[in-house]
């Protein structure tokens, strides 16, 4: 009896020990509140917030969020040990209430755990749906969606109207997706809201994930919402996926150009996944490429044209080299996209500022230590993107907007120049970074290349409204107004 207790004195004392020294290996933290911990450091721009906690206590720091540990890494040197260096204990994506509901219960590509069933889904959508054969073939549907938007906006031009330029941007883009991805354009406006909310709503602190015990309990009445936001989605994919189904009979020649969803049929029916794979993962991954293309690209045009229109010179550079490799008698087309060097500089300069999710979210799967310092098991990793882009350790005069802070530097946007990654890096990076790229660069070439832009009422371009809206993706929070000028010869 004596060494039972000699022994069980000895464990616990090893675990006191072991959970002070963890303690005290934790990264920086500011001074936590009993039970919620940081939680009231924490507003409704969560991405500021954590921007300057960072600059107080430093690039990497910890927050006790409720039960959850969690650790926010805010420059590149801290990004890239976290998604490279140790890019496997960091593959994995926090069990949030938004997962569950808005992602099919984590069987989508976003939300889903890191393991084999990840794996292979990532794997056959990136070959079937956003390989670069599967992208050029919907050059035409692009070039259609262009044309459309280009006739628009010269038909206000010539009656000097204000143009909501968000709402242009907004539809075309949705257009664009919807038809690669539904094979039909975009035309229920207010699915356009319901998206819109469900970014909105899925990015709201959550009690039921930072106190797991209190999820069912539904205080907000968040995960009520994200429930009936669900019923939607779900609905109105049950019925594209059924209106597909039901046009299977069609001739072959009608079918030659498949959209996203006879892919996704085709290899379900097929069976050759290699995994399990039924509706729910076909309607799972559709919502994916459904929110995820439309947002992020619409983000990245809006606030691409914000930029240049606050930035006249640089909006005058751009369309000179615009008028010198297209030519003033015709539109852009996306064969012109690679001999654009300086719209590429712009489009880099404005994902800096402006990443259209400010922080990727991941979640530690065993204990590690980066930087000499402790992560724990099941810790949430913030790295703050929009953090990163304004790191003045790594950028000159980072607040400015200077496009030619990357002539002769050899940086992309692939994930391999961590100072720079609004698509992520490592395991999970975004599949559709090709596709969102060409989007971006086409819409905003278009909208530089055809037409003078200039504010209501004479509104000096210093005076426009930069503030942001958070979500999972980072809007403006006033759409951008403005009167077009038709530019072209023809």
């Amino acid at each position: 009896m004596v060494w039972f207790w000699a022994a069980l004195s000895l464990i616990i004392f090893l675990s006191l020990l072991r959970q002070l020294l963890t303690k005290l290996y934790l990264p920086p933290a500011p001074i936590a509140l009993p039970i919620i911990g940081h939680l009231h450091l924490l507003g409704k721009n969560l991405h500021h917030d954590l921007h300057r906690l960072a600059r107080k206590h430093g690039p990497i720091i910890f927050l006790r969020l409720g039960s959850i540990p969690a650790v926010v890494v805010s420059s590149a040197a801290g990004a890239e040990l976290v998604l490279k260096t140790h890019d496997l204990v960091f593959s994995g994506r926090p069990n949030s209430q938004a997962s569950i509901h808005l992602g099919y219960d984590r069987k989508n590509i976003l939300f889903a755990s890191y393991g084999a069933y990840w794996r292979n889904m990532r794997k056959l959508c990136t070959l079937n749906l956003l390989s670069s054969h599967k992208i050029n073939e919907f050059r035409p549907v692009r070039r259609e969606v262009i044309g459309d938007m280009v006739g628009f906006l010269r038909r206000a031009s010539e009656k000097r109207e204000i143009v909501d330029v968000s709402a242009v941007v907004s539809g075309v883009s949705g257009d664009m997706n919807c038809l690669m991805v539904f094979g039909r354009k975009y035309v229920d406006k207010g699915f356009k809201a319901v998206i819109d909310e469900a970014l909105h709503v899925a990015a709201l602190p959550n009690l039921g994930d930072y106190f797991p015990f209190m999820a069912a309990l539904d205080l907000q009445g968040l995960n009520r919402r994200m429930k009936e936001l669900s019923r939607i989605f779900d609905g109105f994919l049950e019925r594209i996926i059924d209106d597909h189904l039901q046009k299977k009979g069609e001739e072959e020649e009608e079918k030659k150009n498949q959209d996203f969803v006879d892919t996704m049929l085709a290899v379900m029916d097929a069976g050759e996944a290699g995994f399990e794979f039924d509706r729910r993962h076909v309607k799972a991954v559709l919502l994916d490429l459904l929110i995820g293309g439309m947002s992020t690209s619409t983000s990245s045009v809006e606030w691409t044209i914000s930029e240049l229109i606050r930035h006249p010179k640089v909006m005058k550079k751009l369309q000179r080299e615009l008028e010198q490799v297209v030519g003033m008698d015709q539109m852009v087309d996306e064969s012109h996209l690679d001999k654009l060097e300086y719209l590429c500089f712009v489009v880099k300069e404005t994902l800096r500022l402006h990443p259209p999710g400010s922080f990727l979210t991941h979640k530690s799967l065993e204990e590690c230590t980066i930087n000499e310092v402790h992560v724990p098991i099941g810790s949430w990793i913030f790295v703050n993107l929009w953090s990163i882009g304004r790191d003045t350790s790594t950028w000159h005069n980072p607040e400015e907007f200077v496009p030619e802070r990357f002539v002769g530097v050899d940086v992309d946007l692939l994930g391999q120049h961590f100072q720079l990654i609004p698509f992520g890096s490592g395991r999970r990076k975004c599949p559709g970074l090709q596709l969102g790229l060409v989007m971006v660069r086409l819409i905003v070439a278009q909208l530089v290349h055809c037409f003078d832009w200039e504010l209501p009422d004479g509104m000096p371009p210093s005076d426009l409204d930069m503030i942001e809206q958070f979500g999972l993706v980072i809007r403006r929070e006033k759409h951008l107004m403005a009167v077009p000028t038709y530019r072209l010869h023809k």
